[in-house]
C-alpha cells in the first residue's frame, strides 16, 4: 500500500491499539473523529448517550494533525476521540448535571464554567478529541439509569430493554455502542461499576484521592466521589487512568496519592501470568448477606473456573465472622445503599460553584437553591431527600459555607479498612473477585434498581475496583466480575483483569438496533 494512501479503519470496538495503527498508516485524527461523528449521527437519536455535543472536536483533531505532522512525540490518547460526563467542568459548555434546572434547553439555567475540571484538562493535555458529553440521571442521584434526565432516557447499548447502569449512563453506551473509543465516568455508589458491568465493559474505580475530582458536580466530593475510565478493555483503561491520576493544587487531598502510583504506568502489570499464584478472596455473606440468584451463581462459578486455570487459589468468604458485614447501615428508602458520606454534599457543592468562574450564572448554594426552587434536591421530593435520615447532614445543610464535621464518617471508613486490611492479611489475600451484580439487570422503565455486591462498601471504604466482562445471561445482558484490593492497588488489579480478559475474552460488540 502507498504510503500516502491511509489503511481502511473500522471504529467498531476501536482501542488505543487501533487508533495508533491507524495514525501510523496516515489516517488523521480528523479522520477518525468525523467517522465517530458519523456514527453518533446514526445511532445517537435513539441510543441518547451524548446530550452535547462539542463545536470544537474538529479544530481539536486538526490540531493534533499538525502536531503529528510536525514530527511531535504524541501520547497514546492524542487524537484519539472520547467522552466525558456530563457533570464535569468543560469550559465553555453547559454543566447540566441532568437536571432540568440546569439546563437552558430545558427551561433553566446554564452553568458554564470558565475552566476545566482538572481531569478534562488532562485529557485535553493528553490531546484527547472530547467529542461531546453524557447523560446522567438528576445530579447522578440514582446508580441504575438515566430515566430522569431532561434529556430523556439512555439505553443499554448490549442489553437495549434493562437498565443502562447509572449514573454514567452516558458514557458507558456510547463506548459500548462504539460512539467513542473511552470515556470518562464519576462514581459516588456505583456510578462506574455500575454502567460498565451492565454493558459489559472495563471500568476502574480508584482509590479514593488518587483522581481529582474539583470541578465535577458532587454528590460527596469530600468523601466518596472519584473519577475514572470506562473503556472497552483493560489495556485503555489503564492507559486513560495514567492520564487521570495524581496530585493538583486545585484538589488538595490529591496529595495522598503521592508516591502511590506505580513505577512504568498502571499498563506495567498487565501480564497474562498475572494470576498465577494469586489468592483472591470470592463473594459470600460474610461481605454481604445478600445471596446471587441462581443464573449469577452459576455465571460465577464458571469464572471461578477460568480464574483458577490461570493458576490462582480462591478463598471461600474470607469476611465471615469478622463483623464486616454488620458495618453496613441502608438508609431508609434506598435499595440496600448506604449513603453515609453523602452528608457532605452541601459544602462539596458551594466549593463547585465558587469554582466555576465570576461569569457563572449561580456562585452560590443560595442562589443555587433558588434556581432549583421548583424541585428542592433536599425538599419531601427532591431526589437526594435521604439523606436527611443522615444525623451529620442537617447542620451541613443549615451552614454549607463551613468546613463540616465528618468525624462520624471517617470512623465508619476506618472500621471499613481496618477489617478489610486484617481479612487479607489474615488470609494472604491479593485481593477479592466477586461478580459485580447478584442477579441479572431489571427492565428499563420497571422502577426497580441494580443489585450489586461492592457498591458503599468499597465507596465508603475508599477503596479501588476494576470491572471485566465475564459472560452474559441467557437474556444476553452483561455480566461482569470486579476485582477488589488494597487501596492503591490499582496496577495490580488492572494486571489480574488483563490476564483474565485475554484469556477470555467475554467482550463482544452489540448488535445496536435502529
Amino acid at each position: 500500500m502507498d504510503a500516502k494512501t491511509p489503511a481502511p479503519f473500522d471504529v467498531i470496538e476501536m482501542t488505543l491499539a487501533d487508533a495508533a495503527e491507524a495514525f501510523a498508516s496516515g489516517v488523521s485524527a480528523e479522520a477518525l473523529t468525523l467517522a465517530f461523528l458519523d456514527r453518533i449521527a446514526t445511532h445517537n437519536p435513539r441510543y441518547n448517550a451524548l446530550i452535547i455535543m462539542n463545536p470544537d472536536a474538529l479544530s481539536d483533531a486538526r490540531a493534533i494533525d499538525a502536531r503529528r505532522a510536525a514530527g511531535e512525540a504524541l501520547g497514546p490518547l492524542a487524537g484519539v476521540p472520547v467522552v466525558i460526563k456530563d457533570p464535569m467542568d468543560m469550559a465553555g459548555l453547559p454543566t447540566t448535571a441532568g437536571w432540568r434546572c440546569l439546563s437552558a434547553r430545558a427551561g433553566g439555567v446554564d452553568l458554564i464554567p470558565e475552566t476545566d475540571a482538572p481531569v478534562v484538562a488532562r485529557m485535553r493535555a493528553a490531546g484527547c478529541v472530547m467529542l461531546g458529553k453524557t447523560n446522567v440521571p438528576v445530579l447522578s442521584a440514582t446508580g441504575s439509569h438515566a430515566n430522569d434526565s431532561w434529556a430523556g432516557p439512555t439505553l443499554n447499548s448490549a442489553a437495549p430493554g434493562s437498565l443502562p447502569g447509572g449514573s454514567s449512563a452516558g458514557t458507558a453506551t456510547a463506548v459500548g455502542a462504539s460512539l467513542a473509543v473511552l470515556g470518562l465516568a464519576e462514581e459516588t455508589g456505583g456510578s462506574i461499576q455500575n454502567p460498565a458491568s451492565a454493558q459489559g465493559l472495563v471500568g476502574i474505580k480508584p482509590t479514593f484521592a488518587l483522581v481529582p475530582n474539583a470541578g465535577v458536580v458532587p454528590l460527596a466530593g469530600s468523601t466518596r466521589d472519584v473519577v475514572g475510565p470506562i473503556a472497552r478493555c483493560v489495556r485503555d483503561a489503564a492507559l486513560t487512568l495514567d492520564v487521570l491520576a495524581g496530585y493538583t493544587p486545585a484538589d488538595p487531598k490529591t496529595v495522598a496519592g503521592i508516591g502511590k502510583r506505580p513505577k512504568g504506568g498502571y499498563a506495567s502489570r498487565l501480564d497474562t501470568e498475572a494470576l498465577r499464584g494469586r489468592r483472591l478472596g470470592l463473594y459470600g455473606p460474610g461481605w454481604r448477606d445478600l445471596p446471587l440468584s441462581a443464573e449469577a451463581t452459576d455465571l460465577y462459578a464458571h469464572a471461578q473456573g477460568e480464574i483458577a486455570a490461570r493458576g490462582a487459589t480462591l478463598v471461600a468468604d474470607p469476611f465471615v465472622e469478622t463483623g464486616f458485614a454488620a458495618l453496613a447501615r441502608p438508609t431508609p428508602g434506598l435499595n440496600h445503599f448506604d449513603a453515609r458520606g453523602m452528608e457532605s454534599v452541601p459544602y462539596d457543592l458551594h466549593l463547585y460553584l465558587q469554582r466555576l468562574g465570576p461569569s457563572a450564572a449561580l456562585r452560590s448554594v443560595e442562589a443555587f437553591a433558588d434556581a432549583t426552587k421548583d424541585e428542592d434536591a433536599f425538599g419531601p421530593n427532591g431526589v437526594l431527600r435521604h439523606l436527611h435520615a443522615i444525623p451529620a447532614f442537617a447542620p451541613i445543610l443549615a451552614h454549607p459555607t463551613s468546613p463540616p464535621d465528618l468525624s462520624a464518617f471517617l470512623t465508619l471508613r476506618e472500621a471499613y479498612l481496618a477489617i478489610f486490611d486484617a481479612v487479607l492479611e489474615a488470609n494472604a489475600l491479593d485481593g477479592l473477585v466477586f461478580p459485580q451484580m447478584r442477579d441479572e439487570l431489571p427492565p428499563l422503565h420497571s422502577g426497580q434498581a441494580i443489585n450489586e455486591t461492592t457498591v458503599c462498601e468499597i465507596n465508603i471504604a475508599g477503596l479501588p475496583g476494576v470491572t471485566v466482562p465475564a459472560g452474559f445471561y441467557a437474556s444476553g445482558a452483561p455480566f461482569n466480575l470486579i476485582f477488589v484490593g488494597r487501596m492503591w492497588s490499582e496496577a495490580d488489579l488492572l494486571g489480574y483483569a488483563y490476564d483474565y480478559e485475554q484469556a477470555t475474552h467475554h467482550r463482544r460488540a452489540p448488535a445496536l438496533i435502529g
